[in-house]
């Protein structure tokens, strides 16, 4: 939520008087509306993400790097969506109600598990890519340990990138309207020293996590894509037309939330602050949207979790026997090798 910002005249001899505020009410309003969508993301995220977990837990082993990787994806979108009930509330009331140490947790999980997503979405795209271009070779490579470090790495580089908002994350009054509002506050922070932090999180987030993912994303599926094309899999039309679906969506939900917050927060004027304020609201939601659905969508595209999903339905409902097929194999056998079809 952006509050509200004052500006003031410089000195002069005339009386001392503040300029115009810089109301920012009517595109906070559309987000407070958009707001509600928050908390149907965190029930569907909780009921995806909960049904992925229990399918690892009941079928598969935590010894296969897919396994690993998706576990660790899982757990950074729970993380995120954890935080999405609290900001619902917050943008409803434009008043922080839960303190000031929940204002600091709040914001360092939310860049955490937003931050995270994104690097185990990049990786588990490049581990897939070695799977099936690199298969003969990557089966080596592919082992737990390298799983562990790429998912250690991913949550130091993410706990690293979240050094800003752990500290410049704050709760602060506006005592005109006798409010609260949890966002990044200087305090006594030097400007020296504030420079430094915001110009570093600027960087990072064009770089590492847009440009990069972008990049990574886009090579590993054409990579994928050619490799299916040339391959004699009967389905491979099918896998092409879903890795089209898969850049398509990350193209869609992440790439015009980054351009319009980067936007937002060079605007120099109240007017253009507020226009691109309007469309940070949209798009923001895109982009939790495909955060909220991304392990569940990268889970069920693999044949193999799709007959696990419905031998879970046949458990529980019997009379759906008669209308779902279900392979019996066994879901304990481990397997790191990835084909074009179980993608």
């Amino acid at each position: 939520m952006e509050a509200t910002t004052y500006e003031y005249s410089d000195y002069s001899d005339e009386p001392y008087t503040p300029a115009p505020p810089c109301r920012r009410d009517s595109d906070n309003d559309l987000g407070a509306h958009l707001s509600i969508l928050f908390y149907f993301m965190f029930l569907i995220s909780l009921l995806g993400n909960g049904l992925v977990l229990v399918i690892i837990h009941r079928f598969e082993q935590l010894t296969t790097v897919t396994n690993i990787l998706l576990l660790n994806l899982v757990l950074s979108s729970l993380i995120f969506m954890s935080s999405l009930p609290f900001m619902a509330i917050y943008m409803q009331l434009s008043n922080w109600i839960f303190g000031k140490a929940m204002c600091k947790i709040f914001g360092s999980v939310y860049y955490l598990g937003f931050y995270s997503s994104v690097l185990f979405l990049t990786l588990l795209t490049f581990d897939r890519h070695l799977a099936v271009v690199y298969s003969l070779v990557a089966s080596r490579l592919r082992n737990k340990r390298y799983a562990v470090a790429s998912c250690i790495v991913v949550w130091v580089v993410s706990i690293m990138a979240c050094i800003k908002p752990m500290i410049l994350h704050t709760t602060f009054v506006y005592y005109v309207e006798n409010k609260t509002y949890c966002d990044e506050y200087p305090g006594d922070l030097p400007s020296f020293h504030l420079h430094q932090l915001r110009t570093a999180s600027f960087y990072l987030q064009i770089f590492l996590f847009l440009i990069l993912p972008l990049i990574i994303i886009v090579y590993c599926y054409i990579r994928i894509a050619i490799t299916v094309i040339s391959s004699k899999i009967v389905s491979k039309f099918k896998t092409v037309r879903l890795i089209f679906i898969i850049v398509l969506l990350f193209f869609v939900s992440w790439t015009p939330f980054n351009i319009v917050l980067l936007m937002h927060d060079s605007a120099s004027t109240c007017e253009e602050a507020q226009k691109w304020g309007y469309a940070l609201q949209i798009t923001r939601n895109l982009a939790y949207v495909y955060f909220c659905i991304s392990p569940i969508f990268y889970t069920f595209i693999g044949r193999k979790f799709q007959n696990y999903f419905r031998q879970i339905l046949v458990r529980h409902f019997p009379a759906l026997k008669k209308h779902i097929s279900v392979s019996q194999q066994s879901g304990n056998i481990a397997c790191t090798k990835t084909t074009p079809n179980d993608l």
